[in-house]
């Protein structure tokens, strides 16, 4: 198991359910904004729990946006982190980091989907990428946003609230799941480890 993994301190919460995730695999993170240890890790991830705005505010204060663009190894956005990856976010109309061509977009809400939408969505796979990997299609995945990034040519899953939305994302080296892998039990485990895995 490939052990070297950055977690891009952004000032997110629930960092440490995440680094607990990691460990259990086998693999060793360290939370980190300093861009030699960034560059130099065999995976990264960017987190994100909060509001798009104050989060582009830290990467541009901590000047991590170029490294985070030109990193070659995997990487993978959770939550926030992949409305992150977008162009923009409606969310304070923040610009955003353009690793996917797409806007986050408010989630819309309906009498039995409230936003936020938080808790268990089935997730259907469009692809037989190696990210998915001994993960059964239509798996539970936890939730928990009010923003999300359009279905895609990109899309590798989509899950549905009162409209499909993009679930997983991919562009070359980056990946991005709007679910909590590290609280999605044995599905969101094996998306981990077969993150770890990729190369």
């Amino acid at each position: 198991m490939i052990n070297s993994v950055a977690i891009i301190d952004g000032g997110g919460a629930n960092i440490a359910s995440l680094q607990y995730a990691l460990q259990r695999l086998g693999a060793k993170s360290h939370l980190t904004s300093d861009p030699s240890a960034i560059q130099e890790s065999s995976h990264v991830i960017l987190p994100g729990v909060g509001a798009a705005a104050p989060a582009m505010a830290q990467i541009h204060q901590k000047e991590l946006a170029n490294v985070i663009l030109n990193l070659k190894q995997p990487v993978l956005g959770i939550c926030l982190g992949m409305q992150l990856m977008g162009t923009s976010s409606a969310e304070d109309n923040v610009d955003c980091l353009g690793v996917f061509p797409d806007k986050a977009i408010k989630l819309k809400g309906g009498p039995e989907s409230p936003v936020p939408n938080m808790g268990w969505c089935r997730v259907s796979f469009s692809s037989n990428n190696p990210l998915l990997q001994n993960i059964p299609d239509e798996s539970w995945f936890y939730f928990v946003h009010s923003y999300v990034l359009p279905i895609s040519q990109r899309t590798l899953g989509r899950t549905s609230h009162t409209h499909d939305f993009s679930a997983i994302l991919k562009h070359n080296n980056f990946y991005a799941t709007q679910f909590h892998p590290e609280r999605s039990a044995a599905a969101g485990a094996q998306l981990l480890k077969n993150f770890m895995e990729l190369n």
